[in-house]
């Protein structure tokens, strides 16, 4: 009964015009930054970000995870119909689904991906409905050595999934945790790196840092690319799969679902894995794996599935442990945090209204996706014939008018422009921004666990082995850190879809 109320109250916060409102644009926003190449849910939510501090908290984050999951749903568009994937996520519907427009079925290959996101994006959220609140109960027995391991894992599976060399994404981590050192100390009142900076008293702020990792970036890279975009013509019809259609995708949007949302749930697992992983599995148990990459549907809807499934996974550690499975889960974590909000264990008890709004705030969202995507594919082929020259200069404007509308600091929109020069350079010398945005958050988190826990063991490191939950997710974290030293695994790691 306690949940179906919970269920209830969710429902009644989410339904208010005003949430509707902010659900609509974060969902219409979300999609428009997928169908976008060079733009990620990422950059649109750090450039989003200022807009929000004016609204209530629920208002706010119903908002930002909209962008997350309509980005999820966008990014199909682009890699169906031009063969440039508009979200990292939609990669792999290249494959099949470029091809099936080019054999004129690209209504099939829309529509499958649009109702596949939607069974599976529904279906992680029921998963999602059930699964925090018990999770969230058990974290209650976690105190400051637990939390510490918890992190330390988080940012160990994220550095160990990362694409590219291991030791690149552990640079970026501890560049994350000295960004998330500097202002004061919160035990000794010091201040730490500031460079006798004023602005820095308080800590760098993460919404110039992430503008300027994926925003200005981003457009610095693409401007220097010749990015080619040419619209495939067809008429696009039959966006209602047929029978022989649905009967084809009905297994891969279950397992892909399936596989996303548990996906999802683990740090550093999110869309991009998910997606790529289903497609592996639909090609290795299909009757006619030779019909991958040549055009079938089940290579657009398990992937599909599995990305969407994926964001509602990555919810639940946040939600409930406090602790964000990737990026896009750390800004969130960092619009919390301004809002004045600790997600965790004690959400739903001291803000219920935020949790469970945001919850049915999802399947509104969900439903409203279904709705704006179908019918609005015409408006999102015309938007993809917007100039480069146009579009960038627009996106550079934003950012900083985002930056300098925060605090109206000279500063911070200076360290925005410097952390978008810095974002530039690991761009091109392959370095993956999403551990440092990772770190940078849950540094100032670790820093206060791990002296809280030294403090309990009078400064005795052993008590994170001596307590049985801390011991197994420290354990883990220095086996993967060791993992690549073996041998047999000292080959380079390929970057994702190689």
């Amino acid at each position: 009964m306690d949940f179906l109320q919970s269920a209830l109250l969710g429902f009644q916060v989410a339904l208010t015009p005003l949430n509707l409102f902010f659900c609509f644009m974060g969902v219409l926003t979300g999609t428009l930054v997928g169908v976008l190449p060079g733009l990620g849910p990422v950059a649109a939510m750090s450039l989003l970000l200022p807009t929000t501090f004016h609204v209530t908290p629920v208002s706010a984050v119903i908002m930002l995870a909209g962008i997350y999951y309509g980005a999820m749903y966008g990014g199909s568009t682009t890699s169906i119909l031009v063969n440039i994937p508009g979200e990292a996520a939609s990669v792999v519907t290249c494959l099949d689904g470029y091809k099936m427009a080019r054999q004129g079925k690209a209504g099939p290959a829309l529509g499958i991906s649009a109702f596949g996101s939607f069974i599976a994006g529904t279906l992680s959220i029921v998963g999602l409905m059930f699964i925090a609140p018990p999770l969230a109960s058990m974290a209650l027995k976690f105190g400051p050595p637990e939390y510490f391991s918890l992190m330390i894992m988080g940012l160990t599976v994220l550095t160990f999934l990362a694409s590219g060399p291991m030791w690149k994404a552990l640079l970026m981590a501890s560049f994350g945790l000295f960004l998330g050192c500097m202002g004061m100390d919160n035990m000794t009142a010091s201040y730490r790196f500031t460079f006798d900076i004023l602005e820095l008293s308080d800590g760098i702020g993460l919404v110039p840092v992430v503008m300027g990792l994926f925003g200005i970036s981003e457009v610095m890279l693409n401007v220097e690319q010749s990015m080619g975009r040419t619209v495939f013509q067809t008429k696009i019809q039959n966006l209602l799969p047929n029978r022989k259609e649905w009967a084809a995708s009905a297994g891969p949007i279950l397992r892909g679902t399936v596989l996303g949302f548990f996906l999802g749930v683990l740090p550093g697992g999110g869309a991009v894995i998910s997606s790529f992983v289903s497609y592996a599995i639909e090609k290795r148990i299909s009757k006619h794996p030779e019909k991958f990459g040549t055009g079938a549907i089940e290579g657009v809807a398990g992937p599909e599935s599995a990305n969407n499934a994926a964001t509602g996974g990555a919810f639940i550690p946040l939600l409930s442990l406090g602790i964000p499975a990737n990026a896009v889960m750390a800004l969130l974590l960092g619009a919390f945090i301004i809002h004045g909000v600790q997600p965790g264990p004690m959400l739903m008890k001291e803000h219920p209204q935020l949790f469970w709004g945001t919850v049915a705030s999802m399947y509104v969202g969900n439903v409203m996706l279904l709705v704006l995507n179908l019918p609005l594919i015409g408006l999102w082929v015309k938007i993809l014939k917007v100039p480069y020259p146009i579009l960038f200069p627009l996106i550079l404007l934003f950012c900083l008018i985002g930056c300098y509308s925060l605090n109206n600091s000279v500063t911070e929109v200076l360290i925005m422009i410097v952390f978008g020069l810095i974002g530039y350079g690991f761009k091109k010398f392959q370095y993956e921004a999403a551990p440092l945005v990772l770190a940078l958050v849950l540094g100032p988190m670790m820093e206060n666990s791990l002296r809280q826990a030294l403090l309990m063991s009078a400064g005795s490191p052993m008590i994170f082995f001596e307590r049985p939950i801390s011991a197994v997710l420290m354990g883990t974290a220095l086996f993967l850190l060791l993992f690549p030293l073996i041998p047999k695994f000292q080959k380079k790691r390929p970057a994702f879809g190689e």
